[in-house]
């Protein structure tokens, strides 16, 4: 419990004044408390900052000094002192701007003791004293409100402050704002949906314009329709496994030449999967703001393609502890195209969390746990050249190529993925004749989805890939003609455990699609069909 004579002014003998101001810190998903100690002590002017501030926290003091002149401040002609405590943690961003400028304005008796208590502040000041735009802020939004503190933020970040619920969030243009309130003459505007928002705090129409055409474009994209699956002509098959992949949330890999519509399937997967709910929608946007990115609306599910040159580290994150694609598409879909073509320790990377969920960095004396609880999408051509197996004779790659070439995959990253589909090139007719009047839409096969998945939640509490291998010996009993037929596939096949595992969830999925109560020997039939890869 922070009490009175650890957050305000402390009058010391002589001229020695001291403030504590309360922020927070981007650590990952993390958010450590910071206080902002500011002492104005005896001394030729001077202004010095301690406690681990990076380059831009340092810079801080220019734009401080010129924000509190150019607000109508008087800055103290004396020596300053900055102390951001914890000392052993890295301090980065511009988010001190404001806490600093309060902590001066404090010690400097401009600004009552307890107006700073159950009070944090974020912001980057401008020179002229407006606050501006704060990468990464979200997780601190939401420890701040965990605390029941008033938090008080840049109106640009009124998009981010939306999403915290039950939170006293105040958003404020300038530093004279900031000033008033403290000071109780003035009321700060809570942060409500976009456009009330703006419109609260700039009843004029002018002050809050960037954030305002930020809120449109954010909008817009928001409600923008997804990909529809009627769109794709044929791929019958490879539709049906994209079903059973957004119902039970397996994993699938497309095999398939140029052209045969595997980057268009995989887009629409999203549009098959019920929207996030509202604690889901706060955990992806809080991943997107510790990534400095600004979080989506809407609650659509994530969908994540990274180029196939991406690094280890871009997929699993890292540098100052900034989350990678991994957990970016958390609670989404990640899409590896041209599977192959990616670095093997990257590829490699992948296996404990398709398996555990969590991405876990480790660097120096600091290290961040972030989800990754995707559902992984993969592509990949039938050879070097794409066109193996064509009736045109366009293949001129050799065995030994195709080989060194589906060698690229491990055997422990295939069997970690439930399905393997192979995809055949496109017929003429299908491309160019109409479509099909019975061709199914997304919202079609999204009501199928969303029942399976709320059998599946009433009967485990769970999706059917994320059951455990003591759940799956009790949610996946087989008959015994059932059981024949997996025995069989096991043993001429050689699957392994996690591969019969799997069958054995993907067979699952299938007899809930269905609406049926046991797995049937014709859904286990299905699963082990989409085996390809094995039964090569």
């Amino acid at each position: 419990m922070i009490t009175h004579t650890e957050v305000g002014v402390r009058e010391a003998t002589g001229h020695t004044r001291i403030s504590t101001v309360l922020s927070r810190a981007p650590l990952g998903l993390a958010a450590p408390q910071v206080r902002v100690e500011v002492h104005l002590g005896p001394g030729l002017p001077a202004f010095a900052m301690v406690g681990l501030p990076e380059a831009v926290v340092r810079e801080s003091k220019e734009r401080v000094r010129s924000a509190l002149l150019n607000s109508g401040f008087e800055f103290p002609a004396c020596r300053i002192t900055v102390n951001l405590s914890p000392a052993d943690l890295p301090k980065e961003g511009g988010r001190f701007d404001l806490p600093i400028a309060v902590g001066i304005l404090a010690a400097d008796g401009k600004i009552p003791a307890r107006a700073l208590e159950r009070r944090e502040f974020y912001g980057e000041l401008s020179l002229a004293g407006d606050l501006r735009y704060t990468p990464k802020l979200l997780p601190a939004l939401v420890e701040g409100s965990r605390c029941g503190r008033e938090l008080i933020l840049p109106f640009a970040n009124a998009l981010e402050a939306v999403l915290v619920r039950d939170g006293k969030l105040k958003l404020a243009d300038d530093l004279r704002q900031v000033y008033g309130a403290v000071n109780g003459w003035a009321v700060l505007p809570a942060a409500s949906a976009p456009a009330s928002a703006a419109t609260a705090a700039n009843p004029g129409g002018s002050g809050n314009s960037a954030y305002m055409d930020d809120a449109a474009r954010l909008s817009n994209a928001a409600t923008a329709a997804a990909p529809d699956l009627a769109e794709v002509r044929g791929q019958f098959a490879a539709k049906r496994a994209l079903e059973i992949a957004a119902a039970g949330d397996h994993g699938l890999l497309m095999i398939g030449p140029p052209g045969a519509g595997k980057t268009l399937l995989a887009q629409r997967l999203p549009g098959l999967l019920p929207p996030l709910a509202d604690a889901e929608s706060l955990e992806v946007a809080s991943l997107e703001s510790a990534a400095g990115r600004s979080p989506s609306l809407g609650g659509r599910r994530p969908f994540r393609s990274p180029q196939h040159t991406a690094s280890i580290a871009a997929l699993i994150g890292g540098g100052s502890m900034k989350p990678g694609e991994l957990s970016l598409a958390h609670l989404g879909v990640l899409f590896l195209d041209e599977l192959p073509e990616f670095a093997r320790n990257a590829l490699e990377a992948l296996r404990e969390p398709l398996e555990s969920g969590v991405v876990k960095i480790t660097r120096l004396k600091r290290s961040c746990e972030f989800p990754a609880r995707f559902q992984l999408v993969a592509a990949m051509n039938p050879c070097p050249c794409g066109y193996a197996g064509d009736t045109g004779g366009r293949c001129h790659c050799t065995a030994e190529q195709v080989l060194r070439y589906r060698n690229r995959l491990s055997g422990p990253l295939i069997d970690r993925i439930d399905m393997h589909v192979e995809l055949l090139a496109l017929p003429v007719e299908h491309l160019l004749g109409e479509a099909p009047a019975d061709t199914e839409n997304s919202a079609t096969v999204a009501l199928r989805v969303a029942a399976a998945r709320q059998v599946q939640m009433l009967r485990q509490g769970k999706l059917n890939a994320r059951l455990t291998p003591p759940e799956v010996g009790k949610m996946c009993r087989l008959q015994r003609e059932s059981r024949v037929l997996l025995s069989t596939a096991v043993s001429k096949l050689g699957l392994s455990a996690r591969a019969c595992h799997r069958v054995l969830k993907v067979a699952r999925t299938c007899a809930d699609l269905a609406g049926e109560p046991q797995i049937r020997r014709t859904d286990v039939a299905e699963a082990v069909q989409l085996r390809a890869l094995d039964k090569r």
